[in-house]
């Protein structure tokens, strides 16, 4: 088991206007639209004071489990004091407890399954923040590597 603590993280990037839902693939559906607006509007770029080169993408907002609806962001770490530029949002995931789990593979394959694995999992979620980490290893996307940070109960 990989628990540790992780400090605040504040981003700045794009959220989705509305909340989403895993049943029926609509999540996949926002989520992706999401994903396309953050790439072709090149907001990465865009961000403001980056730490680093890192993506996370983030759920949060839940109203239950992975059956109920949820909040969903994309954006890059940044200092406290960052401005956030006109047309882009910020987000802090608060300091919390969390397993990490490695999935590889071919995008976005491997993340959808190790998501289904999650969720059939006997992880004791805490359902507040959850994030996906694309670094270096996840530039190839036939043969991509992603962090996946689940927040756990203490």
């Amino acid at each position: 088991m990989n628990k540790f603590e992780l400090e605040e993280i504040r981003l700045i990037g794009l959220a989705l206007k509305t909340k989403t839902f895993n049943a029926n693939g609509q999540s996949a559906i926002d989520c992706g639209k999401l994903w396309q607006d953050f790439t072709n509007g090149n907001y990465a770029d865009k961000v403001p004071g980056k730490l680093s080169h890192d993506i996370l993408a983030v759920y949060h907002q839940y109203e239950g489990d992975h059956t109920k609806p949820y909040s969903y962001f994309i954006g890059c770490k940044v200092n406290t004091n960052t401005p956030i530029p006109p047309g882009m949002d910020s987000l802090i995931i608060p300091a919390a407890q969390y397993q990490k789990i490695i999935t590889k593979g071919k995008m976005p394959d491997c993340v959808a399954n190790a998501w289904s694995a999650i969720w059939q999992s006997d992880i004791s979620r805490a359902y507040r923040f959850d994030f996906e980490l694309y670094d270096e290893r996840s530039k190839d996307w036939s043969n991509t590597e992603v962090d996946i940070f689940i927040g756990v109960e203490k």
